[in-house]
């Protein structure tokens, strides 16, 4: 009854199977563990986030370029403002509100943007504060440059010169008129009675839609593995009852009809 196991049709057929499980369940395992290490990416950020606070700030150029291990880190930088920018469209605390950027100038020649505190409302010139003259030495957390259209960030263009979308080297630099640092620093205490930003996480650490996108392919696959099993038994059995029939004599037997 069970020949047909032998013929080079079931050959092929057992050797796909033999094959697409293991292959399936390799790739979801290995989906779950890109799930589990973006998991455990969260909590380190998490817990760096709160030794970042309490450590000593460095010189901004000891941390730069910016990666997953000096986002966020204190860091402190010292010259002159320049030239201020708003960025609207900016939420805090559920309230939508607009972030006040100022340039500052450093003795390197570079400006690093620093975000001096938050506003609520719409981003209006005249209501935000303006930078201390002089030179100031700034305290705050390391950020890495925005990237338009992730994590909120706007991409709308056509804003009025005084605003930006992103706070990024690629946005500012048609904007003022000296070469800007490819990072940014978010103040530990804002400016002249503005809330402070919260620094962000790294890119690439948190529990965003990448991350529940890698643990949604990991059922895929497993769900995969057990489709082949279940064709694989739905297509035997087919077999078996079409060779009892057969011998019953219900329908032509495959060898006699010429199949």
């Amino acid at each position: 009854m069970y020949r047909f196991l032998l013929t080079p049709r079931w050959w092929g057929i057992n050797v796909f199977v033999l094959l697409a499980i293991p292959f399936c369940v390799f790739m979801g395992s290995w989906q779950l563990s890109r799930f589990e290490a973006r998991v455990q990416d969260h909590r380190d950020a998490g817990e760096r986030a709160v030794s970042d606070r309490h450590e000593a700030a460095r010189p901004l150029a000891e941390l730069l370029p910016v990666d997953q291990n000096t986002s966020g880190r204190q860091v402190t930088a010292t010259g002159r403002y320049g030239k201020q920018l708003l960025v609207p469209g900016r939420e805090l605390d559920g309230k939508n509100g607009f972030y006040v950027l100022t340039l500052l100038r450093t003795d390197s020649g570079r400006a690093l943007p620093v975000v001096r505190g938050w506003l609520p409302g719409t981003a209006d010139p005249a209501a935000a504060p303006a930078p201390p003259a002089g030179r100031v030495t700034v305290t705050g957390a390391l950020q890495a440059s925005e990237t338009p259209g992730d994590n909120g960030v706007s991409s709308a263009g056509g804003l009025p010169a005084d605003q930006t979308a992103a706070i990024s080297s690629a946005s500012l630099v048609n904007l003022v008129p000296y070469r800007v640092y490819d990072a940014w620093v978010t103040l530990d205490k804002g400016d002249s009675g503005m809330k402070a930003v919260p620094a962000s996480a790294p890119a690439g650490s948190g529990l965003d839609l990448k991350a529940f996108q890698n643990l949604g392919y990991t059922g895929e696959w497993f769900v995969f593995a057990g489709f082949v099993v279940f064709m694989w038994f739905r297509l035997l059995r087919r077999e078996v009852e079409f060779a009892r029939d057969a011998a019953l004599g219900l329908v032509p037997d495959q060898e006699t009809a010429g199949v």
